[in-house]
């Protein structure tokens, strides 16, 4: 099988890579230059897109002796990514640039181009593993170290897409494992760290780089029923769930630490309030994909149950999730939680799980707590 492998320069996808090799697959690297000022993007341990990685990416194609390519991917890196997370912010929503990444560079222009050229599949070092159902049917699953897995970032990939993904980690019991196996191979990335954060900030302060691309206006600070209790520089500055930096000047009367509950950016408001407010009981999803094919209740629109995540390495929670049609026919996703899940922002994405099987996703338009009413604040 001719495979690209997508070679972020870490020590991941060089063993991904060697494995494809191993297995005997037709292989050929290639590493997206992501930024065409890449000095801007984080370097070292905090970054996965640099020169630096680039460099990585190039010696461990070389020891495995297969052929390298850089891509140019930076305009749409830039408009599908960084130009969707300022969009994002300046909602009020709160966005995950690696999930945006995931579905529409490297699953999606990496893919098609991949396909375009002749290659039946794209290898990543992603941890999670695709599983054929008794119809040949492609299902994407948790990875089997739960702790490094990536399935969550990996809940945006469609069915046509898992038919042409591979994940040569998904078996791996553990990263140190990995880590050893790189170093037998002769892989100089054997010890490299973690990529982390987002690459596009380099100096990691978000608030600075939005205030220099959001126009940011002072406005009020309101507690749960109206009352102003401070002011703001920017209400897209701030993310559900914040504590810090509110510099509030009327202290909650039970003495108690108030949270940012809602942005409202059109009202140029911050809501705030008490840290049991943060309960969320309902969510509602729109853009909406299934990562395989959808369940039979999905097509019927009746409730099933479930098991939903919010974070990359959060903790899955019990739902009921059922499928619905807006008023344009658009299809949306009402997930109610057993139990309440804490501090949950529009942007961020819910994945959907049925045991170690990934069901689907949305991007979270609107998220409740049945124990406050947002209408009475005016």
């Amino acid at each position: 099988m001719k495979v690209l492998a997508a070679m972020s320069g870490g020590v991941d996808s060089a063993v991904a890579a060697a494995r494809a090799v191993e297995a005997g697959h037709d292989v050929v690297g290639v590493h997206l230059a992501l930024s065409r000022m890449p000095g801007t993007l984080r370097t070292g341990s905090r970054g996965c897109c640099t020169i630096e990685d680039s460099r990585d990416a190039w010696r461990a194609c070389d020891i495995l002796g297969i052929p390298y390519y850089v891509w140019d991917f930076s305009e749409r890196f830039k408009e599908d990514v960084v130009d969707d997370f300022i969009a994002e912010y300046a909602a009020g929503r709160t966005p995950n640039p690696c999930m945006r990444c995931n579905e529409r560079i490297k699953f999606a222009a990496l893919l098609e181009k991949a396909l375009a050229l002749g290659f039946d599949a794209v290898c990543t070092g992603h941890y999670a593993k695709v599983i054929e159902d008794e119809h040949g049917n492609r299902e994407l699953h948790r990875a089997a170290d739960w702790a490094k897995d990536q399935s969550y970032v990996l809940g945006v990939l469609t069915h046509e897409q898992l038919k042409h993904s591979m994940f040569p980690l998904a078996e791996t019991p553990s990263k140190a494992e990995v880590r050893a196996e790189a170093a037998r191979r002769g892989l100089s990335v054997a010890n490299k760290p973690d990529s982390h954060d987002i690459c596009f900030i380099s100096d990691g302060d978000t608030r600075g780089w939005l205030a220099e691309k959001i126009e940011m206006e002072s406005g009020s600070i309101v507690d749960q029923d109206g009352q102003v209790v401070g002011e703001h520089e920017g209400a897209n500055a701030f993310t559900v769930g914040q504590r810090r930096g509110l510099k509030l000047g009327r202290p909650a009367p039970d003495g108690k630490p108030r949270f940012v509950l809602e942005i409202r950016p059109k009202e140029n408001k911050v809501v705030v309030g008490p840290e049991a407010l943060l309960a969320v009981d309902q969510m509602r999803g729109i853009k909406v994909s299934w990562a395989g094919l959808p369940l039979p209740e999905v097509e019927a629109q009746t409730s099933f149950e479930c098991m939903v995540q919010v974070r990359a390495h959060g903790d899955p929670v019990a739902a009921r999730a059922q499928s619905e049609l807006d008023d344009d026919g658009r299809q949306q996703l009402v997930v109610t939680l057993i139990e309440p899940m804490r501090g949950v922002a529009p942007g961020q994405t819910m994945v959907l799980y049925q045991g170690t099987r990934v069901l689907g996703q949305a991007t979270i338009d609107s998220a409740r707590s049945l124990s406050w009413d947002p209408a009475k604040v005016s």
